[in-house]
């Protein structure tokens, strides 16, 4: 889940370099591309997996 959150915020922060706009302050190529590092690692780091730790078969 979270690795196709960070393809999204990695793709607009990519249109947004391209075309030299930002929409604010808030919203640079940079601090996308920083969200999109903290989404990929979170997904690395197994947060946002189906998995559940208490169940067993």
């Amino acid at each position: 889940m979270f690795a196709i959150i960070a393809a999204v915020i990695f793709g607009l922060a990519l249109i947004l370099d391209w075309a030299n706009v930002s929409a604010s302050d808030a919203f640079t190529p940079q601090t996308l591309l920083t969200a999109g590092l903290l989404c990929l690692a979170l997904h690395l780091a197994g947060i946002g997996s189906a998995r559940r730790w208490g169940r067993r078969r």
